[in-house]
Order: C-alpha cells, then sequence, then structure tokens
C-alpha cells in the first residue's frame, strides 16, 4: 500500500559565504552604525540649539512685556456712557 504524502516545502538557501565577503558586510555594517551615530549626534546638538534659541527669546519676550506692563499709567480713550451717582452726591440731594 502507497502512502499519500502531503506537499514537500524545500527551502532554497544560498551557499555559505566566503571569509572575505564576511569581512566586506561587516566593515560596511560597522561604518553604517558609526555615520548612524554621528547623524544621531548632530540632530541632538541642533534639537538643542534650536531649542537654547527658542527658549532664550521665549524669556527675553516675557522680560520685555514685563517691562512694558509694569507702568503706572495706561493710555487711551473712553467715552462716559452713564453717569453715575456717588455716595457723596446721593447725601447732598438728600
Amino acid at each position: 500500500m502507497k502512502q499519500r504524502q502531503g506537499p514537500q516545502v524545500r527551502f532554497i538557501t544560498r551557499p555559505q559565504a566566503s571569509l572575505l565577503e564576511r569581512i566586506v558586510f561587516f566593515v560596511l555594517g560597522l561604518i553604517v552604525l558609526i555615520a548612524a551615530f554621528f547623524f544621531i549626534g548632530i540632530a541632538l546638538i541642533a534639537g538643542a540649539i534650536v531649542a537654547a534659541v527658542f527658549l532664550i527669546r521665549w524669556w527675553w519676550l516675557q522680560r520685555k512685556l514685563r517691562r512694558e506692563t509694569g507702568k503706572t499709567w495706561v493710555e487711551g480713550e473712553y467715552t462716559v456712557v452713564e453717569s453715575a451717582i456717588t455716595d457723596k452726591q446721593f447725601k447732598d440731594k438728600q
């Protein structure tokens, strides 16, 4: 009696890499790793500089606003819509 076999899966593998090929891939991987390290370092430094500039600008504007709002007078115009009777005027009328 013949037994039925299921589908067979065959893996296609490439032949083992040579020593020279392994060395080349190792060196290329190391170069990519070093480049990524420097890129991340430069990006962090640039981000820190941008954040410092933003914070200094924010501080400068806050300082300027505090100086301007510290004045004792405010300049502007107004119109009397309805006059109010004060307590002194109310007592004088009685």
